[in-house]
């Protein structure tokens, strides 16, 4: 991780995406608003908290939205996979009753109506920005599942899915990076022991995703 609002020139898929940019004979200078743990929303920021979880911390809409430069011609967003496992703990600890679909189904209509509001919010403050979106891979196929139970998959794929197919894919005048159909996002190799963040690897492919997108 890199300091906030820090160009570290880092291995994340910004630094690569900036540093492949810059080969090509672009003038690039980076932002860097990305805070690690963040949720979309104070919404599920709250959820995390109601649940437990103590390693949310910041949420896009209120603490990196308003940091976004007048002047910036690019920006990239790649959110949902921290808001799905804040989904997936509150399950596990009661939320939705009997009726987790539409627990899950009711949070992701939460999501889409944040995500409006997070492409709205980036718009206010730089309309002449290109928005680059990174969607979500379906998370029951990442290793950090792999032994949970059959429920924890189901739901962080229903939750997953949908947010990819029905909220980021469908959004007008952005252009989406698909990982949910990259096999490559899906290897151990790709990723970090965790088996949920992608390693140098994996975000030396994401950042070259970027620059192939612009």
């Amino acid at each position: 991780p890199c300091v906030l609002y820090d160009d570290c020139d880092g291995a994340g898929y910004v630094w690569v995406a900036a540093r492949s940019l810059r080969s090509q004979g672009f003038t690039v200078n980076v932002q860097q608003l990305g805070i690690p743990g963040a949720v979309i929303s104070r919404t599920f920021e709250d959820m995390a908290v109601q649940y437990g979880r103590n390693d949310v911390l910041a949420n896009f809409i209120q603490q990196e939205v308003p940091f976004v430069k007048k002047e910036a011609s690019l920006v990239t967003v790649f959110t949902g996979a921290n808001d799905v496992n804040v989904m997936t703990t509150a399950l596990g600890k009661g939320a939705g009753g009997t009726d987790p679909v539409a627990f899950i189904d009711q949070s992701v209509a939460g999501f889409t109506s944040d995500f409006s509001t997070l492409i709205a919010g980036i718009r206010s403050r730089s309309k002449s920005a290109r928005i680059v979106v990174l969607n979500l891979p379906n998370l029951a196929g990442l290793p950090y599942l792999a032994n949970s139970s059959l429920a924890q998959k189901q739901a962080a794929q229903r939750a997953s899915v949908r947010i990819t197919t029905a909220v980021i894919n469908p959004t007008p005048d952005i252009t989406v990076i698909d990982l949910m159909c990259d096999p490559r996002l899906y290897q151990a190799s790709n990723l970090s022991s965790d088996g949920f963040h992608p390693n140098d690897s994996g975000y030396s492919l994401l950042g070259a995703e970027v620059g192939k997108a612009v």
